[in-house]
């Protein structure tokens, strides 16, 4: 099992990338607004099976890799800081669009939700990334059971993500009312992530401890 530090570092790098704006907040947010929270929900069970997808698929794919090629932790953990980087200056860049602007959409039933929160995360760049290139940085083969370790850290992620979005499908209405008339709690919400994501990028970086 993991040690705790890195159970929490890791469930530190969940939360921030499941508060930056990506296609399954943009979703999840946009159903919620305009077909309510039950929606919201729904598509957000279909977010959660998209998540365990990628869990089972990375960890016997992340098992085999770092078992075969002795540098494969060095190659995903630079590829996981750049990737890191791009998505801090995603969320600091001048003109970036809040996710919980009002659109109008047209009805979805419980079916299509669900089916279209899966295929928004199987497709979800961010979610592959976190998966195939962060994720195994912090599984340490000197603790042995590399495909026990996998799994616990994607429960982990998982179980964040599922408790922040839940919270989000939940409040979508008035955030995106709050945010509307307070276009500054907006910025600073981006700056904040940005600073935590970006700091997170550097300390990936320069860990080559392993």
């Amino acid at each position: 099992m993991p040690h705790l530090p890195t159970l929490a570092a890791f469930a530190l790098i969940a939360l921030g990338l499941v508060l930056t704006p990506g296609p399954n907040m943009a979703y999840l947010v946009s159903r919620s607004i305009c077909q309510g929270r039950v929606a919201g929900l729904i598509s957000l069970a279909g977010v959660a099976a998209g998540f365990l997808v990628y869990m089972v698929c990375a960890a016997f794919g992340v098992t085999a890799l770092l078992l075969a090629v002795p540098f494969a932790y060095d190659a995903l953990r630079i590829a996981g800081a750049l990737y890191l980087g791009w998505l801090a200056w995603q969320a600091l860049k001048p003109g970036g669009r809040s996710p919980f602007q009002v659109r109008e959409l047209a009805p979805d039933s419980p079916a299509k939700l669900f089916g279209m929160g899966l295929l928004t995360n199987l497709l979800n760049p961010k979610i592959a990334m976190l998966y195939l290139s962060l994720l195994p940085q912090f599984v340490d083969p000197k603790l042995g059971h590399v495909l026990s370790q996998s799994l616990i850290l994607g429960a982990v992620q998982i179980s964040v993500s599922v408790a922040v979005n839940t919270l989000i499908a939940l409040a979508a209405g008035s955030i995106a009312t709050f945010l509307a008339t307070r276009p500054t709690f907006a910025k600073l919400q981006r700056w904040l992530m940005g600073g935590v994501l970006g700091g997170l990028a550097l300390k990936m970086a320069f860990d080559s401890r392993r």
